[in-house]
């Protein structure tokens, strides 16, 4: 049986719901970001259980069709961006569509109605989330980042850098304190 978990969004996050379910007794065939696969089909006192437990940890197990079309949506980008540098080979209309198995435009809409925010707006969200962290690592330059989130350029990611945090990029990277976003909060 599959449940869906929302802000489940890195590695750390798989290792934590898994050890929590482990202690509930499920046995889980697997888990991956945002969705997890028992054994055997689970009650509704387990699902009771199981979102008690997720909840102090910041997780959410979530029933309905909608709020599992955007988590996927979700963690697909998240993934893409930060998991796997936006190794994207076709647009991402096409590669939501192609993972979802289901219509772009409706997706579309959907994630706009309920988020308040476009797909595209979203996948931009992230990426300077992604650049604010190489950022603060220090251990590579902005043309790196560029290259590695397929920027055209680096004026390009400048730009769209100082549009969304209203900073450039080098300002920022001095401002060491600045805090950066959870994922769950973008």
């Amino acid at each position: 049986m599959k449940l869906y978990i929302k802000n489940m969004v890195c590695s750390r996050c798989k290792m934590v719901v898994k050890s929590e379910l482990e202690k509930l007794g499920l046995q889980l065939l697997s888990v991956d970001l945002g969705v997890i696969e028992t054994l055997e089909p689970v009650t509704e006192q387990q699902k009771h259980n199981i979102a008690v437990t997720l909840k102090i940890f910041g997780f959410e197990l979530i029933d309905d069709k909608k709020s599992k079309s955007i988590d996927k949506i979700k963690t697909l980008i998240i993934d893409l961006v930060h998991h796997k540098n936006n190794d994207l080979n076709v647009n991402l209309s096409e590669y939501i569509s192609n993972h979802l198995l289901q219509d772009y435009a409706m997706l579309s809409n959907l994630f706009s109605e309920v988020e308040g925010i476009t797909i595209e707006k979203y996948f931009i969200l992230q990426k300077i989330e992604r650049v604010k962290e190489l950022l603060m690592y220090d251990e590579m330059s902005l043309s790196e980042i560029a290259f590695l989130l397929h920027y055209s350029s680096v004026a390009y990611l400048s730009n769209q850098f100082k549009k969304i945090t209203g900073f450039s990029p080098s300002h920022y990277k001095q401002l060491k304190d600045k805090k950066r976003m959870q994922i769950e909060d973008l």
